[in-house]
C-alpha cells in the first residue's frame, strides 16, 4: 500500500507493545474506565484499507475491522472525502427538531434497501445498543404489549434495555440488576440435525410455542421476538434453513413484531446487503449499527411504515443521524453495492476453505461456520470427544498479535474472522498462513 511505502504486511518491527505504546498504555491505565475489554496492547496510529500501523510503525493485517465496522476498510478515500466535504458545510443541527438533507437522503436509501415490498420509514441513532431500545420502545407501543423474546447466546448491547435482550455472557448482566422485565429468552438453534435440510420443518420454533407461549408468556403479550440472523458475540452460529422463515410465520400467527438485529450481520458482510435476505424473509423491524457508515457513529432502526406509528416527542437522538455520518453511510452503500458485497462472497468462500482445510490439518480445530466474511472457528481440546478450549483460543488471539495479524474471539472458544469487506485475496492466504503456522508451531501439543 502506498500509504506504508511498499512494506509487507505484517511487518513488526518493534517489540510488543513498543515504547510509544508503552508510554501511551500507562496513561491509559491511569485515566481510563476498567470495564473496557482490550485483550492485547494494541495502540493504533492509522489504517488504511485491511492494515492498521501502531504508533510503533508496526503494520498489522487486520481481521476485525473495528470490531465488524469499517466495512469499505479503514478511511476508504470515497468515505473520507464524503465526511470532509460535509464537516465544511454542516456538521450538526440535531435532526430531531430541523431538517438537513442528508439525513433523508439516507433514509430514503435504507428504505429502499431493506428486505420486503412493504413502506418503511427511518430512526437513526447513534449506536447498535441504541437501535435495540428503540425497536424495543417502539415494538411495545405499537402493539400496546409489554412482553419480549429474545434467545439464548444473543448479544444485543450493553445499555438496559439492550443488556436486558442479551443472553449471551454473566458478566454482562452481573451486578446490574434489577434488568427490563418480562424479556423471556428461549434456545437458538446450534447444530440441530433436524432442521438442517433446505426443505425441513423447523422444529425449534415448534418448542419456542410448546415450552414458553403455552407456560410462561402468553403470545397475546407478547409485542416483539427479537434475533440476530447470525448470532454475533455468541459465537456466529448459523441457523438451520427453516429457522428464520419459521419465526416469521409464528410471529405472523401471534400478532408479534419480528425484530432483526443485524447491527453485525448486516451491510454486506455475509454476501447480502443484509443477512435475513438469505432466506428471503422480511422483518417487522430491521435493527442497523456497524458497518452502515464504515467507521462513522450511526445506527437505524428501519420499520414498516404502519409498525413507525408513534407520535412527535416519543422517542428521539440528539445526535443521531448527523449530517457527517450520514454522508459517510451514502458512501459507503455506494462503494458496497458498486464492489464489496460481491467481494465477501467471493472472499468469503476463501476464508471457509482455507479455514476447513486448516480443520482438516489440526486437531485443535473444531467447527467452521459462518456465511461470507462472517466466519468462526472453534478451538477445541482434542479427547474422546473434543471439549471447548477457551484458555487455547485465546492463547492463539495473542499469538496471532504477536505476528501481527488481528483477531478477536467469540462465543465459548471460537475465533471470529470480520475483516474489513475489501480484503483481498492474498490477504486472506496471508491470515491463513499465519493461522497454519500458529497451529504447527506453538499449538503441537494439541495435535
Amino acid at each position: 500500500m502506498s500509504q506504508f511505502q511498499g512494506r509487507s504486511v505484517p511487518s513488526i518491527i518493534t517489540p510488543l507493545p513498543g515504547p510509544r505504546a508503552q508510554a501511551l498504555l500507562e496513561r491509559d491505565q491511569r485515566y481510563m474506565s476498567p470495564s473496557y475489554t482490550r485483550i492485547y496492547p494494541l495502540v493504533c496510529a492509522r489504517g488504511s484499507g485491511a492494515v492498521i500501523e501502531d504508533v510503533d510503525d508496526n503494520l498489522f493485517l487486520d481481521f476485525t475491522a473495528g470490531i465488524a465496522v469499517t466495512s469499505t476498510g479503514h478511511c476508504h478515500p470515497q468515505v473520507v472525502a464524503a465526511i470532509q466535504d460535509q464537516a465544511a458545510k454542516l456538521i450538526h443541527m440535531s435532526g430531531t427538531d430541523f431538517y438537513y438533507q442528508p439525513q433523508i437522503d439516507l433514509a430514503q436509501r435504507l428504505s429502499e434497501l431493506a428486505p420486503g415490498n412493504s413502506p418503511k420509514r427511518v430512526f437513526f441513532t447513534n449506536s447498535g445498543a441504541e437501535a435495540l431500545e428503540a425497536a424495543l420502545k417502539l415494538a411495545r407501543w405499537h402493539t400496546g404489549r409489554s412482553r419480549a423474546l429474545a434467545f439464548f447466546g444473543a448479544f444485543h448491547g450493553r445499555t438496559y434495555g439492550a443488556m436486558s435482550l442479551s443472553g449471551s455472557k454473566l458478566v454482562h448482566r452481573r451486578g446490574f440488576s434489577p434488568l427490563v422485565p418480562d424479556i423471556h429468552h428461549v434456545p437458538f438453534p446450534r447444530g440441530c440435525q433436524g432442521c438442517m435440510l433446505p426443505n425441513a420443518k423447523c422444529t425449534c420454533v415448534d418448542q419456542i410455542e410448546e415450552t414458553v407461549l403455552r407456560r410462561i408468556a402468553p403470545p397475546d403479550e407478547i409485542a416483539a421476538l427479537f434475533v440476530e440472523p447470525i448470532q454475533g458475540e455468541g459465537g456466529y452460529h448459523v441457523p438451520p434453513p427453516g429457522f428464520l422463515p419459521a419465526l416469521r410465520e409464528l410471529c405472523n400467527r401471534h400478532g408479534i413484531l419480528l425484530v432483526a438485529d443485524e447491527v453485525q450481520t448486516g451491510f454486506g458482510r455475509t454476501g447480502k446487503l443484509f443477512a435475513v435476505q438469505h432466506w428471503n424473509v422480511e422483518p417487522d423491524i430491521l435493527c442497523l449499527a456497524k458497518g452502515i457508515a464504515s467507521g462513522m457513529p450511526l445506527g437505524a432502526i428501519v420499520a414498516k411504515g404502519d409498525v413507525m406509528d408513534w407520535p412527535p416527542g416519543s422517542h428521539a437522538s440528539t445526535y443521531g443521524g448527523n449530517p457527517v455520518s450520514c454522508r459517510a453511510a451514502l458512501a459507503t452503500i455506494s462503494l458496497l453495492e458498486q464492489e464489496y458485497i460481491a467481494n465477501a462472497a467471493a472472499r468469503g468462500a476463501q476464508l471457509r476453505e482455507g479455514l476447513l482445510a486448516l480443520q482438516k490439518k489440526h486437531a485443535a480445530v473444531g467447527d467452521i461456520r459462518g456465511l461470507g466474511l462472517m466466519q468462526a472457528m472453534d478451538i477445541m481440546r482434542p479427547g474422546a470427544p473434543p471439549t471447548p478450549d477457551a484458555a487455547r483460543r485465546d492463547e492463539l488471539v495473542q499469538a496471532a498479535f504477536r505476528r501481527g495479524l488481528l483477531l478477536l474471539g467469540c462465543g465459548e472458544c471460537a475465533i471470529r474472522f470480520c475483516p474489513p469487506l475489501c480484503i483481498t485475496a492474498e490477504q486472506v492466504q496471508t491470515a491463513l498462513g499465519i493461522l497454519d503456522a500458529i497451529l504447527s508451531a506453538e499449538f503441537a501439543a494439541c495435535a
